[in-house]
């Protein structure tokens, strides 16, 4: 009987171990096909253009395109159509740099490069394909970030080209994200479900029972740890709305929700609270806390003059109900003007200032 208890478990074992040598495998086949037919489109669509680049006449390369497809889906079926044909040039054009690519395929399948390669600003496009790698993102996920507008909303888009080149060319490097990569404004909570008049205990409510879609909208990385975090200084009890962690940013994030406009007494209760935290639950390899104050709405003056991010605060609004697409776009259009605006006028008004300094 003991034998036969003891051949039982055994079966299990084997049996689970087999399966996972089974999916482990079929999941390396996979990866290697994808990563096959990507390479091959990409080189398909390169050597295209040279033929096509051999001629300037436009009409040369619509008839190339056509005749090859007509051969190709005799032998080889419909995925050489000429409108895949068609992708796979645009794909070898966009993605020209091979180094580049090469490191993308090994994580991108084709489906997700045909979502990236038509988004027509290169930041943009290069963005989505940098965080698409980082954050393992599924076809289906990278499609709702982009109709999300993600990169408009992203700190990173407030920032001059130029500085907005480094840090992805870092993120590509290194894989390190940087806070201006997660942080964005505004979030979109429309999942919530919340309608008409509410407090603010109702949108904790609601981010709790939609948790797994917060965690979402805030990206990559983040885990819950804590609502109504209570902490205790001077023998008074504060409390921290909601408290998550990012292993990618190696920090502590605090939330403090707010129903109306930011106000700057809203800065002085978030730095106790990132000071509390970092004296009391940062562990020896963590960053610095950061904290983020999501409001209905502020007012753009009172956060540039409060400096917020030296002290490690984000302010970002939050929109329980979306409006349409088109006002959205201008919304955030404008905002990245005036964060890139501000920008320059800083640089220039420091460039001055050591103009004014007296030489020796």
């Amino acid at each position: 009987m003991k034998d036969k208890k003891n051949l039982a478990i055994a079966d299990k074992s084997l049996i689970r171990d087999v399966r996972r040598m089974i999916k482990e495998a079929r999941e390396s086949v996979a990866v290697a096909v994808n990563t096959g037919l990507t390479m091959l489109y990409w080189r398909i669509g390169g050597r295209i253009s040279k033929e096509i680049l051999k001629d300037s006449r436009a009409e040369y390369g619509e008839a190339i395109v056509s005749t090859l497809s007509r051969q190709l889906q005799v032998e080889y079926g419909r995925g050489f159509s000429e409108k895949n044909l068609r992708h796979m040039i645009h794909f070898a054009e966009v993605f020209a740099d091979e180094s580049i690519v090469s490191t993308l395929w090994r994580q991108l399948s084709w489906s997700h490069f045909k979502e990236i390669i038509y988004q027509k600003d290169v930041m943009r496009r290069d963005f989505y394909a940098e965080m698409c790698r980082i954050e393992r993102w599924s076809v289906r996920t990278l499609r709702q970030k982009i109709g999300s507008m993600l990169y408009e909303r992203t700190a990173i888009s407030k920032k001059p080209g130029e500085l907005i080149r480094h840090e992805i060319d870092s993120l590509r490097k290194d894989d390190q994200l940087t806070p201006d990569l997660v942080f964005k404004d505004p979030y979109l909570l429309d999942f919530l479900g919340i309608q008409d008049r509410y407090l603010e205990k109702d949108i904790e409510d609601a981010i709790l029972r939609e948790l797994e879609q917060f965690l979402l909208e805030l990206g990559a990385g983040f885990s819950f740890i804590a609502r109504q975090k209570r902490i205790q200084v001077d023998n008074d009890d504060y409390y921290i709305d909601l408290l998550f962690f990012n292993r990618k940013l190696k920090r502590l994030l605090a939330i403090d929700l707010k129903l109306g406009d930011f106000k700057p007494a809203d800065k002085g209760q978030m730095e106790l609270y990132l000071r509390w935290l970092d004296k009391y639950e940062r562990q020896e390899n963590e960053l610095p806390p950061m904290g983020l104050v999501l409001c209905s709405g502020k007012k753009r003056e009172t956060v540039e003059l409060l400096a917020l991010e030296n002290s490690g605060i984000r302010v970002a609004e939050y929109m329980i109900e979306l409006p349409p697409r088109k006002i959205l776009e201008q919304k955030l259009r404008t905002a990245i003007e005036q964060a890139r605006q501000r920008f320059e006028n800083r640089h220039d008004l420091a460039a001055g200032r050591n103009d004014d300094v007296p030489t020796r």
